[in-house]
């Protein structure tokens, strides 16, 4: 076996875990994508002197990790509209301009980063650590502490390793965690409320969503939204709270039976549709872009709009949807 057949079989069992490490640090999949290549080219020069010092896992976490930190210097924080400001009062149901100056979290489809042959608690464990709402959380903390937790709490490396992997000592990597753990209180969602995508309610929930669009069903609409919900117009500083204020929201976009298609996914372990509608009557289904849903056994909570087409693209699907 060659040197490069040799390090393919090696490592790339742990592609998909590589790409979850630094999307939870960049929040951009694009980004993540782009480091875990430079991972891999890395890790490639350097692989005829690799000692075994360490595991070969430990080795290519402690590339990525430093990899990110090194982009990291380069630029801010990630965000939603909600770290941006007070929710909207303009209900006109205008399309809200978009803020190029601002970088914004992204969806990333669980196909790239979760594997269908893993085992189901570790499938669990991982849609957990990438709910969006957590991975907007995280983009609060200083990147090095952001990579500590990441490695101390999801990933959950030994403070040795984790020293080690970061060029510092054990007790920085303790005072560290801990500095990340008490701001990320402040900023993280409560644990356990949002419930499995395969979970009956969440399936029913998103049953509710898709007739509430593509049968113009604003009733099914509000069934599925609990009283505290909020939509998020991502791409612009638009977002809208209660149920009564999303509904004139939705209401003003659902149109008639028929101008919308969404297609069911999965992102950041949560249920999500790739939507499609139609520009003029008769006219085909265009992607318009992801909606990510936020189900609790109360109603869904988080509505997160991606207005951009592109995204059909990245979850599989075409820009134009195949009408029957």
């Amino acid at each position: 076996m060659t040197g490069e057949a040799e390090f393919a079989r090696r490592t790339e069992p742990f592609r998909k875990e590589l790409l979850a490490h630094c999307y939870r640090l960049m929040a951009s999949v694009d980004e993540a994508e782009d480091l875990v290549q430079e991972t891999y080219l890395r890790a490639w020069r350097s692989f005829a002197t690799f000692e075994g010092r360490s595991s070969l896992r430990v080795w290519l976490y402690r590339i990525a990790t430093n990899a990110c930190l090194t982009a990291l210097e380069q630029r801010g924080r990630r965000a939603l509209p909600s770290g941006l400001g007070a929710p909207s009062d303009d209900l006109s149901g205008a399309v809200p301009p978009p803020l190029a100056e601002v970088a914004w979290v992204e969806p990333i489809p669980d196909a790239l980063v979760i594997s269908s042959s893993a085992d189901p608690a570790t499938i669990v464990t991982t849609r957990e650590s990438l709910r969006l709402a957590l991975i907007a959380a995280l983009q609060h903390l200083p990147p090095k502490q952001r990579a500590v937790l990441i490695l101390r709490e999801v990933l959950a490396f030994p403070a040795a390793e984790v020293a080690m992997m970061l060029d510092t000592s054990v007790a920085a990597v303790k005072s560290t965690l801990q500095r990340a753990r008490a701001r990320l209180d402040e900023t993280a969602p409560a644990p356990g409320e949002v419930i499995e995508p395969s979970d009956p309610q969440a399936q029913a929930l998103l049953a509710e969503y898709i007739a509430g669009f593509e049968n113009a069903d604003t009733a099914a609409l509000e069934r599925a939204l609990r009283t505290d919900a909020a939509i998020e117009m991502v791409g612009s500083a638009a977002w809208f709270n209660g149920r009564v204020v999303c509904l004139r929201v939705l209401e003003a976009s659902v149109g008639k039976p028929g101008d919308w298609h969404m297609q069911p996914t999965l992102a950041n372990g949560q249920p999500a549709v790739v939507a499609y509608v139609r520009s003029s009557a008769g006219g085909p289904h265009e992607a318009l872009g992801v909606a990510l849903l936020t189900p609790t056994a109360s109603g869904l909570t988080h509505i997160h709009v991606f207005s951009n087409p592109e995204l059909a693209l990245r979850f599989g699907w075409p820009l134009m949807y195949p009408e029957r």
